[in-house]
């Protein structure tokens, strides 16, 4: 069966780099413990899908668009400029691209965009033709899960798979309304900021109501607490805004064909994808 399975890589090296107990040494003294968790994690995620073909994207260091509309978009991510090196994540990276070299496994850095924009664009492209699985804990990925997109937000044995009934019986509405849920309430992670006294229930209540964040502002005269319609109306300009940061068109190039994708997993473990790579 067909399936294709998208590793948002900068969350996971985040997740398994703090995630792990205590640094870890490589044979040339240097630390692997983010790309040995890294490798672990993977291996577990593609046991878990079995996959047919698999991509993993990084964010790399370029232009923001995201960033020229909202100065303050993501400025409370932690700044690594005055960290050794071993202490930042990014340092691993060359050991996890060999990994992921030797595993036959497609990667790129993202160069004009976010990685979210590349996943969206293989998720909107080939969702409606194949299963499609997103792993990353990132939940800006909620509004592409469909019947057959899901997003996978791995926790070893307490991974969790969302589908659209996960997102209906958390927030109480369907993933195609999330990036207008998201959009009222906000977002601290990339420091986003919503209307005030607007939480996720009201959110919920006012997209049940209303369907869209238009829908919303359009009607914001008739919502009943005072203290709510005061805070949509005087939030207009920043909803929108927030519904642009948020929002994932699917427009951004794709940097494989599909066809590229293909994964013919030889069932490696962990130790032995680190000794092929000389990390240990």
């Amino acid at each position: 069966m067909t399936k294709l399975l998208l590793v948002d890589g900068s969350n996971l090296l985040f997740q398994m780099f703090y995630g792990m107990p205590s640094r870890i040494i490589g044979k040339d003294g240097s630390a692997i413990q983010g790309t040995l968790g890294f490798v672990g994690a993977l291996l577990k995620i593609i046991r878990q899908v079995s996959p047919s073909h698999v991509a993993v994207f990084f964010d790399g260091e370029c232009k923001n668009e995201r960033k020229e509309l909202d100065s303050a978009y993501k400025s409370n991510r932690p700044d690594f400029s005055e960290l050794a090196e071993d202490e930042i994540p990014f340092s691993q990276l060359p050991g996890i691209y060999a990994a992921l070299d030797f595993l036959g496994i497609k990667h790129a850095e993202t160069t004009v965009c976010e990685t979210d924009d590349i996943i969206a664009g293989y998720a909107l492209t080939f969702g409606s033709e194949f299963d499609v699985v997103i792993s990353s804990f990132d939940s800006d990925f909620f509004q592409l899960i469909s019947d057959h997109v899901s997003i996978l937000r791995y926790r070893g044995d307490n991974t969790v798979i969302c589908t659209p009934d996960y997102i209906r019986n958390k927030l109480g509405i369907e993933p195609g309304q999330y990036a207008d849920h998201k959009s009222l309430t906000g977002d601290s992670s990339d420091n986003i900021k919503g209307a005030d006294k607007v939480g996720p229930k009201t959110a919920t209540e006012l997209i049940r109501k209303f369907g869209t964040l238009e829908g919303v502002i359009a009607n914001a005269k008739k919502i009943k607490k005072p203290s709510v319609r005061a805070s949509v109306l005087a939030s207009v300009d920043r909803l929108r805004l927030n519904y642009r940061l948020i929002k994932l068109d699917g427009c951004a190039e794709l940097p494989f064909a599909f066809d590229e994708l293909e994964y013919l997993n030889k069932g490696y473990s962990t130790t032995q994808v680190l000794r092929e790579i000389a990390l240990i």
